[in-house]
């Protein structure tokens, strides 16, 4: 019997609480902005972490796509450290900062798709790749308009939420998970 690896359960984790903040994007339309800014900030933090741990356990076979891991990871921590200690600062920053935080999280999926393809196979693989896709074409549209991005964030966010999280519920229950 094959054992899970903690990477799997951590991916489980982050698909978890990235569908629930979703969620709470659009069930809750009252929800305050400054709390939504805290609640992606924690998400932020916890998907960097995710990036950088990827990065190390990585980093030896990928090469090149391996730092931009990394550097999204740092950028990630970094934007959930400030959106979480200036939540109202933040509610400014964010028509900018999200959709950058969209583009480097997708721009360091893509990058790791071809290790994902070896070790969970080509279904997730065509997920990822159709979940990034429409990330990095989200963060555009949202860079592009900052002030509908401002009007229509939750919906964005709630979409792409939900959609990163589905992405790392199926990469915990793929093959990626499991011991070799």
């Amino acid at each position: 019997m094959r054992r899970r690896s903690g990477f799997g359960w951590l991916e489980l984790v982050i698909g978890i609480v990235l569908i629930v903040l979703g969620v709470l994007a659009f069930v809750k339309p009252d929800f305050a902005l400054t709390g939504m800014v805290f609640a992606y900030g924690v998400a932020a933090v916890v998907m960097g972490i995710a990036d950088i741990i990827l990065y190390i356990k990585v980093e030896r076979y990928t090469g090149f796509c391996s730092i931009l891991s990394l550097a999204a990871g740092i950028l990630s921590v970094m934007s959930g450290v400030m959106l979480t200690v200036y939540p109202k600062t933040g509610v400014l920053v964010l028509t900018v900062l999200f959709p950058i935080w969209f583009i480097a999280h997708c721009v360091a999926r893509l990058m790791q798709l071809n290790h994902i393809r070896y070790v969970a196979g080509d279904g997730v693989y065509y997920f990822a790749l159709v979940i990034n896709i429409v990330g990095l074409v989200l963060g555009c549209l949202m860079i592009l308009r900052p002030l509908f991005t401002l009007a229509t964030l939750r919906y964005f966010a709630g979409f792409y939420l939900i959609l990163l999280g589905a992405d790392a519920v199926v990469t915990a229950i793929s093959r990626m998970g499991l011991r070799r």
